[in-house]
């Protein structure tokens, strides 16, 4: 295990935001976990996973940990069931994939989603009608402060849209370590979301199966969104609003070809990106940082932005939004 001074963490986010960590220090281990906390209890200090859900907009003077926990494994099964524990470290589409091979179903729509396992339930990912909320068993997370492991069930993270209790109530405290998902035998496809289905026609395909269904998010996901090892972003910016039934029927007259999607609980999830696009923000660049010219969700670093550049407009779209449909836009991405 090594400590570094004064790394640039450039290559460790999505965004390719240049700033600098005064110290940085990998960890593999529950026991490295351990001795880089007591390194660095008087500092500052930032667990890092894949870095794809993070802008950062200032230098970290402290220490940047970089979750490394690697290893997935089969603990049980029944009749029905996998039970399956990756380590937080383990990349999210590698880990999908994995799956995949040995016909474990339920994170195929999940397909080619940047980062990895240990942000899964820490952001409640979703795409294309399925979130990890769904999947997950429980995960095992280590206390920083009272250096303790705790295990947290399904019910215990409090699952929200894109949230968690790691993003609210628990914030900076726990390091999760790995994560166990229960997956289906037998598959249950859904590709009723998005255009699933039209990808899956358009391939040809006769006989559905969870590596075709990856096959076709996978598609569709690369024809319209940047891949971060070319342009820099952190996928979808913004979370998509939701709205009451009432004012979506008065946003519908409003403007008829507004894109809503009804909730379970009588409310209506608003489409981000095109409320966005309404707003002319699609293609829309200044310097090196830009909303993508294929989807306004996606806010995007071309070369040198700042995280500061692209905080900015981030801001400037929040308040054109607020301003043309009453909406009040919030960022998915995290801050730093």
């Amino acid at each position: 295990m090594q400590v570094e001074q004064n790394i640039s963490l450039r290559q460790f986010n999505s965004f390719g935001i240049d700033v600098t960590a005064r110290r940085f220090a990998a960890f593999q281990t529950e026991a490295e976990l351990q001795e880089l906390l007591h390194a660095s209890a008087q500092d500052q200090r930032l667990v890092l996973g894949g870095g794809s859900n993070i802008l950062f907009t200032k230098d970290v003077d402290g220490w940047i940990l970089k979750n490394e926990i690697k290893g997935i494994e089969l603990i049980k099964e029944d009749d029905a069931f996998v039970y399956v524990r990756a380590g937080a470290g383990v990349n999210w589409h590698a880990f999908v994939l994995y799956c995949i091979e040995r016909n474990w179903a339920g994170v195929e729509n999940l397909s080619l989603i940047p980062g990895n396992v240990g942000a899964s339930p820490m952001q409640n990912i979703g795409a294309y009608g399925v979130e990890i909320k769904e999947v997950m068993e429980e995960l095992e997370a280590y206390h920083m402060h009272d250096e303790a492991k705790i295990i947290f069930s399904n019910k215990d993270c409090a699952f929200g849209y894109r949230e968690s209790v790691f993003k609210r109530t628990y914030r900076n405290q726990f390091v999760i370590l790995n994560v166990t998902y229960k997956l289906r035998k037998q598959p249950v496809f859904n590709i009723s979301y998005g255009a699933i289905r039209e990808e899956l026609e358009a391939m040809g395909i006769k006989e559905l199966s969870i590596k075709a269904v990856s096959n076709a998010v996978i598609k569709i996901r690369s024809s319209k969104l940047p891949d971060p090892k070319f342009i820099g972003n952190a996928g979808s910016f913004f979370k998509n609003p939701t709205v009451s039934k009432q004012r979506y029927d008065a946003l519908k007259a409003q403007y008829p070809l507004l894109v809503g999607y009804a909730n379970t609980d009588g409310t209506v999830k608003l489409a981000a990106g095109w409320l966005i696009e309404q707003c002319g923000w699609k293609g829309y660049r200044k310097g090196d940082a830009g909303c993508h010219a294929k989807q306004a969700l996606v806010l995007v670093n071309y070369g040198t932005a700042k995280g500061i550049d692209v905080l900015e407009l981030s801001e400037a779209i929040v308040k054109s939004v607020e301003e043309k449909f009453g909406v009040e836009l919030e960022r998915e991405v995290n801050l730093y």
